[in-house]
């Protein structure tokens, strides 16, 4: 077997495996998907009125002092109200911080220029997480901000919320069934036939199969390229070698590239 067989082989057994509890399958799965993006938010919102009518997966966000993040599915509503789902494997990608961080994010996105506060819309802030992070064997954890006084607390309702979801979750309810399609690497024992109709194409499908193994040969030649980087970038550091000696030694970098990872390493001095 040939050595481009045999990745195509290994591409094809991993596949076998991936399940929407994986970003990267979840957001190819859910990229333009409005029934799918529709069925998570109603089940884990507890709402039958959600109407998406945008869906954008993997979408770069800035705030205004140019700090980022990807959202895996940002979605918005006939209502304008936002949504943000993250699938988080790692129990230290699911921390307070960051859902702070992506909410803020929501909310400059959805505040125009013009626009009265008073106006804005509700936005969610919604984890998916492979662990019961909270540690609480509950299904869901809503976050929301709370007033107190004196002895009581009353729901702040500026409209920013966050939920974690519990992907370890069984139980027998819509809940239970979600995080089960969700722990699945096979489409055949999903519940909900709009998320194993997706799971499938991408699975089994010659043209989903195809679009599959092109993105796991793009994410290869990205992880090549970003150490490439960091190699140069180390380099550079050292300042032994010349940006046209470190080109010769790692030709997938351009001679304008490195002059730009200079720029930067020298900015961090």
């Amino acid at each position: 077997m040939s050595t481009a067989a045999q990745i195509h082989q290994q591409d094809l057994e991993r596949l076998k495996s991936l399940r929407y509890m994986d970003d990267d399958f979840m957001t190819v799965c859910l990229a333009d998907n409005f029934e799918g993006v529709e069925l998570i938010l109603r089940i884990v919102l507890g709402r039958a009125d959600i109407t998406v009518k945008s869906v954008r997966t993997q979408e770069l966000m800035k705030n205004l002092q140019g700090r980022s993040a990807v959202l895996d599915v940002h979605a918005v509503d006939s209502a304008n109200q936002e949504f943000d789902v993250e699938i988080q494997r790692s129990d230290a990608g699911a921390g307070a911080k960051r859902a702070r961080h992506n909410s803020s994010l929501l909310d400059t996105h959805i505040l125009k220029p013009g626009t009265d506060t008073g106006d804005i819309p509700d936005s969610y802030v919604i984890f998916i997480t492979e662990n019961d992070v909270m540690k609480g064997n509950q299904p869901l954890y809503p976050v929301e901000r709370y007033v107190v006084i004196g002895e009581e607390k009353v729901l702040f309702g500026d409209g920013s919320h966050i939920l974690y979801v519990n992907g370890k979750y069984k139980g027998n309810d819509e809940i239970g069934k979600l995080m089960h399609d969700f722990r699945s690497t096979n489409p055949e024992d999903m519940n909900y036939e709009v998320l194993a109709k997706r799971a499938r194409h991408f699975k089994q499908d010659e043209k989903g199969v195809a679009v599959m193994c092109k993105i796991f040969e793009d994410m290869k030649n990205e992880a090549a390229l970003n150490n490439a980087r960091e190699t140069a970038e180390r380099l550079i550091r050292k300042g032994k070698m010349t940006l046209e000696e470190i080109a010769e030694c790692i030709p997938m970098l351009s001679l304008d590239e490195l002059k730009e990872i200079e720029t930067r390493v020298m900015q961090l001095v």
